[in-house]
């Protein structure tokens, strides 16, 4: 099983388009730093809540949508390695510098985390 690193924010949902052409260009970074596989999902069917929900987690406004995203990863020291990687490379690669490929989300507002599988059905 892979190593998992999964992702909720909120979008402006006026910067949809801005959010995919912003991922697109850096989650080729991770790619090229050992990735597997990188999904980013826009909200399409996510309910709210009586005492949590994905909309409370990240603060989400009237005006921004849910983005759930993760990183597959071979495994934990891959991931770790990778990610060191990426954040060397950030500071030269114009895909991953904020004043040539700005996050259009507030990233403060960003939950993450490592996630080791312990069920995994299908391909």
């Amino acid at each position: 099983m892979n190593y998992v690193e999964g992702f909720v924010l909120a979008v402006p949902k006026a910067n949809k388009d801005k959010f995919i052409a912003h991922a697109q260009q850096g989650d080729a970074v991770f790619m090229e730093h050992g990735a597997l596989r990188i999904v980013e999902c826009w909200q399409d069917d996510v309910p709210e809540g009586k005492q949590t929900d994905f909309f409370r987690s990240v603060g989400c406004k009237d005006d921004e949508a849910v983005v759930f995203s993760w990183i597959e990863w071979p495994d934990k020291a891959t991931r770790d390695t990778g990610m060191a990687s990426v954040m060397d490379a950030a500071k030269m690669d114009p895909r991953l510098d904020p004043n040539t490929n700005p996050m259009p989300f507030d990233g403060g507002r960003m939950i993450f985390g490592g996630f080791t599988p312990v069920v995994e059905l299908g391909s």
